[in-house]
Protein backbone atom coordinates (compact mmCIF):
# COMPACT_ATOMS: atom_id res chain seq x y z
CA UNK A 1 0.00 0.00 0.00
CA UNK A 2 2.62 2.14 0.74
CA UNK A 3 4.74 1.85 -2.28
CA UNK A 4 1.43 2.50 -4.42
CA UNK A 5 0.99 5.90 -2.86
CA UNK A 6 5.05 6.33 -3.25
CA UNK A 7 4.95 5.18 -7.05
CA UNK A 8 0.85 7.97 -7.12
CA UNK A 9 2.98 10.61 -5.78
CA UNK A 10 5.90 10.19 -8.36
CA UNK A 11 4.01 10.08 -11.29
CA UNK A 12 1.58 13.13 -10.31
CA UNK A 13 5.29 15.14 -9.68
CA UNK A 14 3.76 17.10 -6.31
CA UNK A 15 1.09 18.71 -9.04
CA UNK A 16 -2.38 19.24 -7.49
CA UNK A 17 -4.62 15.68 -8.05
CA UNK A 18 -8.10 14.98 -7.24
CA UNK A 19 -9.63 11.56 -6.80
CA UNK A 20 -12.69 10.98 -8.47
CA UNK A 21 -14.17 7.81 -6.77
CA UNK A 22 -13.31 6.34 -3.32
CA UNK A 23 -14.19 2.23 -2.65
CA UNK A 24 -14.84 1.25 1.12
CA UNK A 25 -12.95 -1.96 0.87
CA UNK A 26 -14.96 -3.98 3.07
CA UNK A 27 -18.54 -3.37 2.05
CA UNK A 28 -17.30 -2.52 -1.94
CA UNK A 29 -19.59 0.26 -2.13
CA UNK A 30 -17.90 3.46 -4.42
CA UNK A 31 -18.42 7.00 -3.99
CA UNK A 32 -17.70 8.98 -7.15
CA UNK A 33 -17.26 12.51 -6.77
CA UNK A 34 -14.40 15.49 -6.93
CA UNK A 35 -12.24 14.84 -3.53
CA UNK A 36 -9.28 16.65 -2.11
CA UNK A 37 -6.43 14.92 -0.42
CA UNK A 38 -5.85 15.48 2.69
CA UNK A 39 -3.79 18.14 3.71
CA UNK A 40 -0.82 15.26 4.54
CA UNK A 41 -1.42 13.73 1.19
CA UNK A 42 -0.96 16.82 0.00
CA UNK A 43 3.11 16.94 1.08
CA UNK A 44 5.59 15.60 -0.99
CA UNK A 45 7.00 12.67 -0.25
CA UNK A 46 10.23 13.65 1.41
CA UNK A 47 8.12 16.00 3.47
CA UNK A 48 5.57 12.90 4.21
CA UNK A 49 8.89 10.70 5.48
CA UNK A 50 10.18 13.82 7.36
CA UNK A 51 6.69 14.26 9.23
CA UNK A 52 6.53 10.47 9.81
CA UNK A 53 9.93 10.59 11.20
CA UNK A 54 8.82 13.35 13.44
CA UNK A 55 5.69 11.88 14.80
CA UNK A 56 7.77 8.61 15.43
CA UNK A 57 10.70 10.41 17.46
CA UNK A 58 7.81 11.42 19.61
CA UNK A 59 8.72 15.51 18.59
CA UNK A 60 12.12 15.06 19.41
CA UNK A 61 14.21 17.17 17.36
CA UNK A 62 17.25 15.63 18.81
CA UNK A 63 16.48 12.32 17.38
CA UNK A 64 15.73 14.15 14.22
CA UNK A 65 19.45 15.60 13.94
CA UNK A 66 20.80 12.37 14.23
CA UNK A 67 18.27 10.99 12.03
CA UNK A 68 19.11 13.13 8.94
CA UNK A 69 22.21 14.30 9.63
CA UNK A 70 21.44 17.98 9.99
CA UNK A 71 21.53 20.82 12.46
CA UNK A 72 18.45 21.87 14.82
CA UNK A 73 18.57 25.13 12.62
CA UNK A 74 17.53 23.03 10.14
CA UNK A 75 14.88 20.76 11.56
CA UNK A 76 13.35 24.03 12.89
CA UNK A 77 13.15 25.72 9.27
CA UNK A 78 11.69 22.55 7.52
CA UNK A 79 8.88 22.20 10.54
CA UNK A 80 8.21 25.46 10.05
CA UNK A 81 7.83 25.10 6.44
CA UNK A 82 6.24 22.42 6.11
CA UNK A 83 3.58 23.50 9.30
CA UNK A 84 2.41 26.23 6.41
CA UNK A 85 0.09 23.90 4.86
CA UNK A 86 -1.77 22.98 7.92
CA UNK A 87 -2.93 26.30 8.19
CA UNK A 88 -6.41 25.09 9.35
CA UNK A 89 -4.97 24.46 13.06
CA UNK A 90 -5.12 26.88 15.18
CA UNK A 91 -2.46 26.04 17.69
CA UNK A 92 -2.52 29.34 19.78
CA UNK A 93 -2.69 28.70 23.18
CA UNK A 94 -5.36 29.72 25.55
CA UNK A 95 -2.49 30.81 28.32
CA UNK A 96 -0.95 33.11 25.43
CA UNK A 97 -4.62 35.03 24.94
CA UNK A 98 -4.53 35.34 28.78
CA UNK A 99 -1.40 36.93 28.57
CA UNK A 100 -1.68 39.52 25.99
CA UNK A 101 -5.20 40.65 28.25
CA UNK A 102 -2.91 40.83 31.30
CA UNK A 103 -0.19 42.50 29.75
CA UNK A 104 -2.90 45.05 28.34
CA UNK A 105 -4.83 45.33 31.96
CA UNK A 106 -1.01 46.57 33.50
CA UNK A 107 -0.53 48.46 30.70
CA UNK A 108 2.68 46.57 29.59
CA UNK A 109 0.92 46.81 25.76
CA UNK A 110 -0.92 49.49 24.16
CA UNK A 111 -5.13 48.12 22.91
CA UNK A 112 -3.70 48.21 19.77
CA UNK A 113 -0.95 45.67 20.21
CA UNK A 114 -2.70 43.58 22.19
CA UNK A 115 -5.35 43.55 19.09
CA UNK A 116 -2.57 42.90 16.93
CA UNK A 117 -1.01 39.93 19.06
CA UNK A 118 -4.60 38.16 19.25
CA UNK A 119 -4.87 38.01 15.47
CA UNK A 120 -1.93 36.03 15.43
Amino acid sequence: MVHDWQQLTELTQDKKITIKSVKIAESGITIEGDFELPPLAKLSMEDQVFVAAFVKSHGSIKEMEKLFGVSYPSIKNRLNRISKAFDFIDITPVAAVHDILEDLEKGQISFDQAMEALKK
